[in-house]
């Protein structure tokens, strides 16, 4: 029996009509899942104007999906969503000043970067893709498992880091070096920022390859057999953590300035989702300059030759300097399949794949293929 084709609409309803919802979430309890940090970014009178888009275009999409007849349940997701966040008040609910919590969710955070990055990034592989891949391929809504803990959890990982990373930070004292990088103008300050970052990561990031228990935690992030601007975002929390504290600890120590500092953090995030997406543009020398997405892909291939190459996360540079640089010429030339080595070794779904460092156990019989 064929198989239903899949509609656009229906999902982009579906989607829009949940991110509604949780936008819709966050004008009632602010407080509560609304980050400090990200609130900052952004104003009320952007966020109500992108929710009653959000609300229209879920509708349309959705009425449209159910009158072609297809997807009629998941376009009915999108709908009813929509539905229940007006009935809840939409873009008319009403809050007082927000108060400063100690803690608090990034709900708006997840919504806002789920919906720019799938609004960026979605067309941008259906028509530049290397690779033929929807957005619903194997594996998808793992990923975004993984894109919302990140995201609703980010002012707890940034505790974690903090916390791991100041008092390390406070007996550190290089002032001749601080006052050298303290002298020079932010944009030099961000450029050997993100060299030293680079390098520190490179270094951790060779070390999860070589140390086996901590590629029991970097092995959730090989284990993605699909390669796209999604699949970056399976890490597991723990590499999160420890990742961002090696990174951040050289920074702090090194007396960067906070606006070189947040430079890099937007780097960070711009050029985690580019290297893993599915994009076939062929850039040239800048492949040598940059690490774009064939270079990261590279990283990521299920071959013997390539499990111990590629590590920088911004300039190859560094691996150039490690001796850890391998890049095919032909850049025609791309992987022809990605994941771990072993499938069997990491099972299926975020849970699982959370609790799997910490079991005896090393193959599994629900495993990523």
């Amino acid at each position: 029996m064929a198989r239903p084709r899949r509609s656009f609409f229906a999902y982009a309803s579906a989607l829009l009509g949940l991110l509604s919802l949780m936008g819709v979430a966050c004008f009632h309890f602010p407080d509560l899942l609304t980050s400090r940090e990200f609130r900052a970014v952004y104003n009320e009178h952007f966020a109500r104007h992108l929710l009653l888009v959000g609300l229209a275009a879920a509708f349309v999409l959705g009425t449209l999906a159910i009158l072609r007849d297809r997807n009629k349940r998941i376009a009915t997701v999108g709908v009813g969503s929509a539905t229940a966040a007006v009935l809840l008040g939409g873009t008319n609910v009403q809050f007082d000043a927000i108060g400063q919590t100690p803690y608090s969710l990034g709900l708006d955070w997840f919504v806002l970067s789920l919906f720019f990055s799938a609004l960026v990034f979605v067309p941008l592989e259906r028509y530049l893709g290397k690779q033929a891949l929807s957005p619903l391929r194997p594996g998808w809504r793992t990923d975004v498992g993984y894109f919302f803990m990140s995201h609703v959890l980010v002012q707890f990982i940034l505790i974690l880091v903090t916390a791991s990373t100041s008092t390390i930070a406070g007996l550190a004292a290089f002032p001749a070096v601080k006052q050298l990088i303290q002298s020079m103008p932010v944009w030099l300050q961000f450029l050997v920022a993100v060299f030293v970052a680079d390098m520190a990561q490179a270094l951790l990031h060779r070390a999860y390859h070589n140390i086996p228990w901590l590629w029991r935690f970097h092995a959730v992030h090989h284990s993605s057999r699909h390669m796209d601007w999604l699949a970056g975002s399976r890490i597991h929390l723990v590499e999160i953590v420890i990742t961002r504290s090696c990174v951040l600890l050289p920074l702090l120590v090194l007396g960067f300035s906070t606006p070189a500092v947040n430079a890099y953090v937007i780097l960070v995030g711009l050029q985690a989702v580019l290297a893993h997406a599915n994009l076939g543009i062929r850039f040239g020398w800048l492949e040598y300059l940059l690490v774009l997405p064939r270079y990261h892909h590279w990283h990521h291939a299920r071959q013997q030759e390539y499990i111990d190459v590629n590590y920088a996360i911004h300039l190859p540079l560094v691996d150039m300097l490690m001796g850890t640089f391998k890049l095919p010429r032909d850049q025609r030339q791309w992987p022809q399949e990605y994941g771990v080595m072993k499938l069997e070794t990491v099972p299926k779904g975020i849970i699982n794949q959370h609790l799997m460092p910490l079991r005896a156990r090393k193959t599994f019989d629900e495993f990523v293929d």
